[in-house]
C-alpha cells in the first residue's frame, strides 16, 4: 500500500509533467478562521453587484460540501505571463489573463486527466476539479498548500515567480503529505495601493471589488459606468493588470508555455481606431475561445465608449 508521502511525490511530479508550475497540499478542513472576514467583506458591500459572491457561504468555507468525506485540497499554479504587449500602445488595453485561450477550458481539462493519471496509479477516488468555478477560496488554499503568499492587493504571489498565473483546485477523498504556508514577503512595500488609480486597494490585504478597474470592465452589467470614475481607468477596456505591472515580484515572472494562451496576431495589431469601430461580427471572431465573450460586445462597446475623452 503506497504512503501518503509517496503518493504526493507522484502528484507533484505529473503535475510539473502536465504544465502546472507549482502543486501543493493542505488538509480539507473548513477555514474557521476566514469566515469573520469573508463575512465582514459581505457585509460592507465590497463585492458591488456581484451577487453571486454572497451566495453559498458555508461551501466557500467548507470543502467537506462539494465533495462529501474530502481530506485534501490540491492546489495548482498555471502561468500565464507573456512578453508579448498590444502593438498600438493607444489602443484601450486587455488584461493578460486575456489575451489567448479562455483558462477554464483549458486548465480543466488538464485537471482531469491529472485525476485520470492518479487514479490509474492508485484505485478510484471521489474528486472534483476547480478553475475559477465554483464557490471555492482559492487563494486561501494555495496559500496553505505553500503556492505564495497573499499580498496586499490580494493576489497570490511566489518568490520565484511572481503573480501572473491562474490557481485551480482538486478537492477529494485521499490523504495526501500536507504542505504548510510561507511567509509574507510584501514587506513595507505599497506599489499596488499607490498605483490603483481607483483607490481599490482600500488598505493593505483589503480590496473593494465594487471599485476595481475589472469590476467595471466585467462584471458590471449596467449599461452605464459611474461617470465619478472617468478618466481613471488608465486605458483598460477588459480587466485590468495595475497592481500586478507595479509589483516588484513580477519582475520573476517568465514566459509560460501554452501554446493555447498565445494570442491571435490579429488581436495584437488591433489599432485604437479599430476599436473604436468593433462589430459584433469582428467581436465574435476574435473572442471565440476567449474569457473576453464574458463581456458580450455590448459590454465591450460599452467599456470602449466609456474609455474616449
Amino acid at each position: 500500500m503506497s504512503s501518503s508521502s509517496e503518493k504526493s511525490h507522484f502528484i507533484k511530479t505529473k503535475a510539473q509533467e502536465m504544465g502546472f508550475m507549482y502543486c501543493g497540499f493542505s488538509k480539507a478542513e473548513k477555514l474557521t478562521e476566514e469566515e469573520d472576514r469573508l463575512e465582514q467583506w459581505l457585509k460592507s458591500g465590497m463585492q458591488g453587484k456581484m451577487a453571486y459572491m454572497e451566495n453559498h457561504f458555508e461551501k466557500r468555507l467548507d470543502p467537506s460540501k462539494l465533495v462529501p468525506g474530502a481530506k485534501t485540497v490540491i492546489s495548482l499554479a498555471y502561468n500565464y505571463y507573456t512578453e508579448q504587449k498590444q502593438e498600438d500602445k493607444t489602443a484601450p488595453k486587455i488584461s493578460m489573463y486575456a489575451l489567448g485561450e479562455d483558462y477554464h477550458f483549458v486548465i480543466k481539462e488538464t485537471l482531469r486527466e491529472l485525476v485520470s493519471v492518479i487514479q490509474e496509479k492508485y484505485g478510484d477516488f471521489n474528486a472534483r476539479v476547480f478553475v475559477d468555478s465554483a464557490p471555492i477560496l482559492e487563494r486561501v488554499w494555495a496559500k496553505k498548500s505553500g503556492l505564495g503568499w497573499i499580498g496586499k492587493n490580494t493576489l497570490l504571489i511566489n518568490k520565484q515567480s511572481g503573480s501572473y498565473f491562474f490557481l485551480a483546485e482538486i478537492v477529494c477523498d485521499i490523504e495526501l503529505e500536507y504542505d504548510g504556508p510561507i511567509k509574507d514577503y510584501c514587506g513595507t512595500c505599497n506599489k499596488c495601493i499607490d498605483a490603483c488609480p481607483t483607490d481599490a486597494i482600500e488598505e493593505p490585504y483589503w480590496v473593494n471589488g465594487s471599485k476595481c478597474i475589472s469590476y467595471f470592465t466585467i462584471e458590471l452589467k449596467d449599461e452605464i459606468i459611474p461617470t465619478e470614475y472617468k478618466g481613471k481607468f488608465d486605458n483598460w477596456m477588459f480587466g485590468c493588470d495595475i497592481c500586478q505591472e507595479v509589483c516588484p515580484w513580477n519582475s520573476f515572472s517568465q514566459s509560460h508555455q501554452e501554446p493555447r494562451f498565445n494570442p491571435s496576431e490579429r488581436l495584437m495589431g488591433m489599432k485604437q481606431n479599430e476599436w473604436q469601430e468593433l462589430t459584433a461580427e469582428v467581436f465574435n471572431e476574435l473572442f471565440k475561445h476567449s474569457p473576453v465573450k464574458r463581456t458580450k460586445f455590448s459590454g465591450l462597446k460599452r467599456n470602449i465608449e466609456f474609455l474616449k475623452d
